[in-house]
């Protein structure tokens, strides 16, 4: 706890934050509901010994995950900015981390400075289901995805749109036009994945995209159905979400921002199959077909 005989200069610092979703209700602070943003808020109150109030650079739903979100609050005493990571890291669960920290102007913070968003979505494509890829993954089996339809329903997106359709009713905000600077979909063996970047998000927006856009990439939607539903805002037609664990906060750019890029720009892992093959042609970890396994005794 910090000691009350310290000075009281005000500072501001800004953390960059990976995060699990799998056991949270979000990030945005809720009455009987475990979220990121309260976990670390009690975490830095422990260290100050008063109430703090931490600034995330957007909200994800329960379930989301988090690559490098970014977030920011103000202390007093002489706790260097950059050492406040590996402070709250001992406090702080096993499913969040505090990637980095440091020291920013009082006049920078974290959602209203921030140029763009990026998020991930990524989806399982294989029949077989794999445990390890079930946490960060759709797994989407029923149907072949095309990523070259998926690739063209995201093209016309690109720029700024009144983007209603992928709203969520609830949604607070006054508007719903948005900024998409980046949109691309790509294969990885059988993950299959979609990145969107845009200068900020509707509520819900991500996951009610990415569920037209599995229509589109198993050819139960047309492309010219799709773009003219989001351009003439025919909400009602959006009826299907994608699950959140998909879902990744890839990361949040700054035109002024403290950390290097290998702390937040891609820190999300990727599935890798390997697909080497052994000695008898076998794909390794594979016992070869009709290959006796034998047994050598050595004496001593």
């Amino acid at each position: 706890m910090l000691d009350s005989h310290q000075p009281t200069q005000t500072y501001r610092v800004a953390l960059v934050i990976q995060y699990l979703g799998t056991r949270f209700h979000g990030w945005q602070r809720q009455l009987q509901h475990r979220t990121v943003q309260e976990e670390i808020e009690k975490a830095i109150s422990n260290v100050l010994g008063y109430p703090v109030t931490l600034h995330g650079a957007g909200r994800t739903d329960a379930g989301v995950h988090a690559a490098a979100q970014v977030a920011h609050f103000d202390a007093t005493g002489k706790i260097p900015a950059d050492k406040w990571a590996t402070i709250l890291n001992s406090y702080l669960p096993q499913d969040i981390l505090i990637r980095a920290s440091a020291e920013v102007t009082h006049h920078w913070h974290a959602r209203f400075s921030a140029s763009y968003r990026r998020y991930r979505y990524t989806l399982y494509t294989e029949d077989l289901p794999n445990l390890f890829a079930r946490p960060f993954s759709w797994h989407y089996y029923h149907a072949p995805l095309d990523e070259s339809l998926i690739q063209a329903a995201l093209k016309p997106l690109i720029g700024r749109h009144h983007l209603a359709a992928f709203r969520r009713s609830n949604s607070r905000r006054k508007h719903s036009w948005v900024e998409v600077q980046a949109a691309e979909c790509y294969r990885s063996g059988p993950f299959l994945h979609i990145e969107i970047q845009a200068d900020g998000f509707l509520y819900g927006m991500v996951r009610l995209l990415v569920g037209m856009l599995v229509q589109v990439g198993s050819g139960q939607q047309t492309l010219v159905n799709f773009t003219d539903l989001w351009k003439h805002q025919r909400r009602e037609e959006v009826k299907h979400a994608a699950p959140p664990h998909g879902l990744c906060l890839l990361r949040v750019g700054y035109p002024d921002f403290p950390f290097s890029s290998e702390i937040w720009f891609d820190a999300q892992p990727k599935f890798v199959f390997s697909q080497e093959v052994g000695p008898f042609g076998e794909e390794v970890g594979k016992i070869p077909p009709h290959q006796p396994i034998t047994f050598t005794h050595h004496s001593q």
